[in-house]
């Protein structure tokens, strides 16, 4: 037994809450069923110098979870749950890629042109050779290579790098999922895309509705379908086809209210009035369609209408969770759609696309009809946690540092 001395001298006055003890004894079950040590012999292993937060109320300072990670998880189970989930999404999105014929494959995350996205990148400089990097923005440019290369279905989870603004929705670093596909278009995979989600869901919580922002979510396939125009002339009365340059846009956008942005391009106008009008009322699953080309220099036209791609975004809870294109594949549109995107935004637009030689000598090897696709892991672990912000799903969020 432990005997009265060592329970005295080590345990009533050395052990505190939050040390790790290891103890030698016998196991057995009380007559409640509580499964019980009989203690024979007890070791202190490592010792808590700071005290733990007090266990009914947990850590609760908002600042403080999200800079001591390790504490908040330590305090609140249900901290420790949402991470547990969040592993489970990605499993899952494993599961059902692996099993619909996908390759998953690595890319490079230091990359000497940034692409993929409309985005500002972080910049670092490689010492031996003397060279300007880039920590990737997307995977894109690179998996599209690889279908040029041969594969038919590749995807890429891993961490793209922005420098741009934060936000409850936004982190500088955050875990992306892209695929694509070879031989089919924005329809494919949006039916891809509600069978992968809904795949996901009936894996992580064993149904297909989920809580979210006190919404009652149903995620059963087929989801709603609606072009970007009809859902901005539902909302505002709006219709921008009516608008062919940005100066008329704008006046019709000011004749409602809203204040453009000066000096923005006819997309961005139809953007920011879809993002101020639409996209929060989007609560059950919807696929957006239709974007306009200004926006989209990675998209297909659509046939017989060359101001419009086949793109979409989804959204869900009133948060956008991914983008997805019928790839363009030919290389003297895409060089066009380059140098027309330089000589609008020059100067005025830090998100401009370099022109990657590279990529374009790829396409010119032939690209198959592609569909592709990508979607936040930390959005989907919102959705899936019933949280509010992207700092509640990311271990290790982004912090202002404390001087």
């Amino acid at each position: 037994m432990l005997g009265e001395e060592t329970y005295d001298n080590l345990f009533k006055h050395l052990i505190d809450l939050g040390d790790f003890i290891s103890v030698t004894g016998t196991m057995f079950a009380t007559r409640t069923g509580e499964i019980t040590c009989q203690v024979h012999e007890l070791a202190l292993i490592s010792k808590t110098l700071n005290p733990l937060p007090d266990k009914w109320h947990g850590l609760r300072d908002t600042e403080t979870r999200y800079r001591q990670r390790y504490v908040d998880l330590l305090a609140n189970p249900d901290v420790r749950k949402v991470f547990r989930t969040r592993a489970g999404i990605v499993t899952a999105c494993r599961h059902y890629l692996d099993r619909n014929g996908f390759l998953e494959v690595e890319t490079p995350v230091l990359q000497p042109i940034y692409g993929g996205a409309a985005a500002r990148p972080f910049t670092t400089h490689h010492n031996q050779l003397n060279q300007e990097l880039f920590l990737r923005i997307s995977f894109e440019l690179y998996l599209k290579r690889l279908l040029v290369g041969g594969y038919e279905r590749v995807y890429e989870i891993g961490r793209d790098f922005r420098n741009e603004g934060i936000s409850f929705k936004h982190n500088p670093e955050f875990t992306q999922l892209e695929f694509y596909e070879a031989y089919t278009d924005y329809h494919g995979i949006m039916h891809r895309t509600e069978e992968m989600i809904a795949s996901v869901a009936e894996e992580v919580t064993g149904g297909l509705t989920v809580l979210f922002n006190g919404n009652e979510i149903d995620l059963a396939p087929p989801w709603r379908r609606v072009t970007m125009r009809n859902a901005i002339l539902e909302a505002t009365g709006i219709d921008y086809a009516l608008f062919p340059d940005a100066a008329s846009l704008a006046e019709a956008m000011r004749a409602i209210g809203h204040t453009p942005e000066p000096g923005s391009s006819r997309g961005k106008l139809i953007d920011s009035l879809f993002g101020t009008h639409v996209e929060s009322a989007l609560i059950q699953p919807t696929f957006v369609l239709d974007y306009p080309v200004e926006i989209s220099p990675l998209a297909k036209k659509k046939p017989g209408d060359p101001a419009t791609v086949e793109r979409f975004e989804y959204f869900i809870g009133g948060l956008e969770l991914g983008n997805a294109f019928s790839e363009l594949n030919d290389p003297v549109d895409q060089r066009a759609r380059f140098a027309e995107l330089r000589d609008v935004m020059a100067g005025a637009d830090e998100n401009v696309h370099p022109l990657d030689e590279d990529y374009l000598t790829a396409l010119s090897y032939g690209l198959p009809p592609t569909g592709g696709f990508g979607t936040g892991i930390d959005r989907l672990t919102m959705l899936f946690t019933d949280r509010s912000s992207i700092r509640e799903v990311i271990l290790f969020p982004h912090m202002r540092t404390i001087i």
